[in-house]
C-alpha cells in the first residue's frame, strides 16, 4: 500500500477529500482534509434524478482542485467513490466520462450496501467496540449497518436523504408528506435489535457539535461523544421549531440552515422507529472505510486484536529514540496486578494505565523541558480512535506530572474532571505509573527489576536502582503504601 493515500468521497450534498499517511504497517494519521458543498444532486430529485449542468460543473472544478491537493502530498494512490446521486442519475455516465477525460480519474460508483459497509467498518475499527446500529444520513440516501462482536453484519440502504427530502417536501412546506415518506421507507428495514445508534455523516455531526456547545461539554472531540435519546430528541425538537435566528443561538452553522431540518427529521424518525436509546457520534465514515478496506485488505478488514492505531501513530512519530515507555508499560502492569486490590482500584483501569505508560515520553519528541505537559497535549489531541472520551481523558491526565503534587491536584478547574474517575483512583493510578517510571530511571529492562507486595509495602530488588532511590521523594504515594529497596 502507498505510504500516502488520498480518498475522495462524492456525496449528494458534499464532496470530501482526506489524505492519510501511514507511519507503520497499520498506524496512520490524517495529513489533510477538505470539504466542498458541491451539491451535485441539487435540483436532481425534482428532475427525475438527472444531474444538472451547473452542479456537474462545480463538482468537476472541485475535483480538479482536490487532485491538486492530493498531488501536493505526493499521494501515489487516489481512491474515489461516489454514492447516492450518481447511483440514481440516469446521466451519471456523462459525468463519469467527463471526469475521466478532464482529470484522468476513475470514479467508482458504489452501491448503497457497499456504502453502508464502508461506514460500518470505519466505526467497528475506530470506535470502542460495541454492538450497535450505524446510521449514515447523507444527501440522497441513508445507510444502515449492524455491528456485532466487532464485525459488520446486516447492511441496508434507503432513499431518504437530506437534499432529497428538502427538494421533494420541505421546499413545498409539506412536512406531513415528508414524515409519511420517511416512515413508509423505514418499514423496509429488518429488526436490528440494537440499543445503541452510531450516527455517521454531516447532519449527525452538526447536531452533536451544537449539543456539545449547548451543554458546555468539557472535551472538544466529536468522535465518540455519547448521549441518550431523551437529550438528543429534546434538542432536535428545538431545531425543527427554530427560525434562522434561533438556529444560530442553537449553534447551527449558517451553511447548514437549508438542510439541517430535513436531516433532523430523518434522524428523529429513525431513532423512534429503531427504539435506540444510546446515541454515539462517529467522526469517521465512508472515507475512512474506503481507506481501511485497502489498508486491512489482507486482515479481514479489521485491526489485529488489542491494536490501537492512534497509540501506534504517537509512538511511531514521537517515541522513536527510546523504548522507555514500553518498559514502563511492562512494569506498570506488574505493579497494577500487585496493588489494584490493596489500593481498591477497579481492574478495568489497567488498560488505560498501560497505554499511558507506553506514551510517557512522547512529549520529548516535541521538547524535553516540560515534556510531561507536551505528552498530555499530544495524547489529548491525537488519541482519536477506539477509545471512549473518559479513556482519552484519563490516559492524557496520567501523563501530567508535577514534583510533589498528587495527580488529582492537577485536574484543571472547570475542565474535564467530570470525565475522570474519583480522585483516589486517579492518584493511585498516577502513583503506579510514576513509580514504574522512576524504577526505570536508568533505562534498564523491566525484567531486571523485581517487585513484590506485603502488608502495605512494595519491595523492590534489582541492579541499577541508585537513581530510583534518589527520585522516589519526587512522587506522592497513597498514604497506606511504602516503597522499600531491598
Amino acid at each position: 500500500m502507498a505510504k500516502c493515500t488520498a480518498v475522495i468521497d462524492i456525496g449528494s450534498n458534499s464532496m470530501r477529500l482526506a489524505v492519510f499517511q501511514k507511519t507503520s504497517r497499520f498506524a496512520f494519521h490524517i495529513l489533510h482534509e477538505v470539504k466542498s458543498s458541491v451539491r451535485i444532486s441539487e435540483h436532481a430529485y425534482i428532475n427525475n434524478g438527472f444531474l444538472q449542468e451547473e452542479a456537474m460543473d462545480r463538482t468537476a472544478k472541485a475535483i480538479g482542485e482536490f487532485l491538486s491537493i492530493a498531488r501536493s502530498f505526493d499521494a501515489r494512490k487516489i481512491l474515489c467513490v461516489a454514492t447516492s446521486a450518481l447511483r440514481d442519475a440516469p446521466n451519471a455516465s456523462v459525468f463519469l466520462s467527463r471526469i475521466q477525460r478532464e482529470h484522468n480519474l476513475s470514479i467508482k460508483v458504489i452501491s448503497g450496501e457497499k456504502e453502508a459497509y464502508f461506514g460500518g467498518i470505519a466505526c467497528a475499527n475506530l470506535l470502542p467496540r460495541m454492538d450497535a446500529l450505524t446510521v449514515d444520513v447523507g444527501g440522497g440516501s441513508s445507510e444502515f449497518a449492524l455491528l456485532r462482536n466487532g464485525k459488520v453484519e446486516t447492511l441496508f440502504s434507503l432513499n431518504i436523504g437530506t437534499v432529497r427530502i428538502k427538494e421533494l417536501f420541505f421546499d413545498q412546506n409539506n412536512i406531513p408528506g415528508a414524515i409519511a415518506y420517511i416512515d413508509e421507507a423505514l418499514k423496509q428495514l429488518p429488526q436490528f435489535n440494537a440499543d445503541t445508534l452510531i450516527g455517521i455523516g454531516g447532519t449527525f455531526r452538526a447536531i452533536t457539535r451544537a449539543l456539545m456547545k449547548k451543554e458546555n461539554y468539557p472535551l472538544r472531540k466529536l468522535h465518540g461523544f455519547s448521549t441518550d435519546d431523551t437529550r438528543f430528541l429534546g434538542f432536535t425538537g428545538q431545531i425543527l421549531e427554530a427560525g434562522a435566528k434561533k438556529l444560530r443561538s442553537l449553534y447551527i452553522k449558517p451553511d447548514r440552515f437549508d438542510t439541517i431540518k430535513p436531516g433532523v427529521l430523518i434522524l428523529e424518525r429513525i431513532i423512534r422507529h429503531t427504539c435506540t436509546t444510546q446515541l454515539v457520534c462517529s467522526g469517521v465514515g465512508v472515507r475512512e472505510g474506503v481507506f481501511l478496506s485497502d489498508l486491512l485488505r489482507n486482515s479481514g478488514d479489521m485491526f489485529p486484536a488489542n491494536y490501537n492505531p492512534s497509540v501506534r501513530y504517537l509512538l511511531d512519530t514521537y517515541a522513536i529514540h527510546s523504548n522507555h515507555g514500553l518498559q514502563c508499560a511492562h512494569l506498570s502492569k506488574r505493579l497494577f496486578e500487585l496493588l489494584a486490590s490493596p489500593l481498591n482500584i477497579n481492574p478495568i483501569y489497567q488498560y488505560e494505565l498501560v497505554i499511558a505508560a507506553k506514551l510517557l515520553s512522547i512529549g520529548v519528541g516535541v521538547r524535553y523541558y516540560a515534556y510531561q505537559r507536551h505528552s498530555h497535549y499530544l495524547a489529548m489531541n491525537a488519541l482519536d480512535y477506539a477509545l471512549s472520551h473518559s479513556q482519552i481523558v484519563l490516559i492524557s491526565h496520567l501523563l501530567l506530572f508535577k514534583k510533589g503534587h498528587s495527580s488529582s491536584s492537577l485536574i484543571a478547574k472547570e475542565g474535564y474532571g467530570s470525565l475522570l474517575p474519583d480522585n483516589a483512583t486517579v492518584d493511585a493510578l498516577s502513583a503506579i505509573l510514576r513509580l514504574s517510571h522512576i524504577l526505570m530511571a536508568s533505562r534498564v529492562n523491566a525484567s531486571s527489576v523485581s517487585v513484590s507486595y506485603e502488608k502495605g509495602i512494595v519491595h523492590v530488588q534489582g541492579d541499577n536502582l541508585y537513581l530510583a532511590r534518589e527520585q522516589l521523594k519526587n512522587i506522592i504515594l497513597p498514604k497506606n503504601l511504602t516503597v522499600v529497596f531491598d
